[in-house]
């Protein structure tokens, strides 16, 4: 039976039954094996790149720091996820307390704007590499990188902190059942019984101002960069110039286009059965964790060349 706190008159679930997928029923426990094997291939994927990343003394430069970061963010993101999502198919392992779930709601929001943010790093790294390659030596150095890494985690850090704490201001009395495979906001505020307005206003607001910024400075800064790259005179360093910035902004399409998607459906599309914005949710989450690595590593040429010399050395 599910805990209780009560005071006064008040009385709110302090633990919940995760349902991932409530409209499958028994049928859920089919998704384990689809969702076991996404998850390995995210993991030994991701980490493959980051090892070479790391074990190669020539990629410990600046862009290639900053991809093996986002990779372990992916890594996180999926390990966040992945697991409470397995136990949400099962009924005897589904149970989360109050404060397990507040914090897992912490980590999956920090971690997906600490992601987006990454990337306006790595795009204010290739603004400087390409606008001004003669000095990029002395303006882009480890201090100042970790000082942006710092900054970007601070920020993440400002734009949940109050999200969740209002999270754990209500009073949870309709239900203790989640129908969600995490502790997604929305589908824990839907459980409450009071005035719940100022937690949408502060997650609706915190969320446009953080897209609609990232964005203009994503689309400020590539443009700059690509400007610059075709003022180049050698064609060779034109095209390395262009093919970098190429996979950086695909990997900002995909993680956009996937975000964009899974809020327009479910603000949009009301009628959709919970399990379609379940999948939605799965797949913002999940699918950027799979494409990044893949995109870096078969496009970022330095990287495939190690990752192919790797690999040549053990079919040998």
């Amino acid at each position: 039976m599910s805990g209780w706190n009560n005071g006064s008159s008040n009385v709110s679930y302090t633990s919940f039954l995760l349902v991932g997928f409530p409209g499958l029923h028994e049928s859920r426990a089919l998704l384990v094996l689809p969702f076991v094997s996404l998850y390995l291939v995210i993991i030994s994927t991701n980490t493959l790149v980051i090892h070479t990343v790391a074990a190669q003394r020539s990629l410990h430069q600046p862009m290639y720091m900053l991809i093996a970061l986002l990779l372990v963010v992916n890594v996180c993101t999926a390990t966040t996820v992945v697991p409470t999502m397995l136990f949400s198919f099962f009924a005897h392992f589904n149970r989360i307390s109050l404060t397990h779930c507040l914090v897992q709601m912490f980590c999956i929001y920090f971690l997906v704007v600490f992601d987006c943010n990454i990337l306006l790093v790595m795009a204010l790294d290739r603004y400087v590499a390409i606008c001004y390659p003669l000095r990029y030596p002395e303006i882009v150095t480890a201090q100042l990188l970790a000082g942006l890494v710092g900054a970007a985690a601070a920020w993440s850090t400002c734009n949940v902190t109050p999200v969740v704490g209002l999270a754990s201001r209500v009073r949870f009395c309709r239900s203790d059942v989640i129908h969600h495979f995490a502790c997604e906001h929305m589908a824990l505020m839907k459980l409450s019984c009071g005035d719940i307005s100022l937690n949408k206003t502060v997650g609706l607001t915190l969320r446009t101002f953080n897209r609609v910024l990232n964005m203009f400075l994503l689309g400020a800064s590539y443009s700059r960069v690509i400007h610059a790259a075709f003022r180049i005179s050698s064609s060779e360093a034109r095209s390395k110039a262009l093919n970098t910035c190429g996979s950086h902004v695909l990997v900002i399409f995909t993680v956009y286009f996937f975000t964009m998607t899974s809020s327009i459906v479910y603000r949009v599309a009301r009628t959709a059965s919970q399990d379609v914005h379940n999948l939605l949710s799965a797949l913002y989450l999940l699918l950027p964790c799979l494409i990044n690595p893949v995109i870096y590593g078969a496009r970022t040429k330095e990287i495939r060349q190690h990752l192919l010399r790797m690999f040549q050395r053990t079919g040998a």
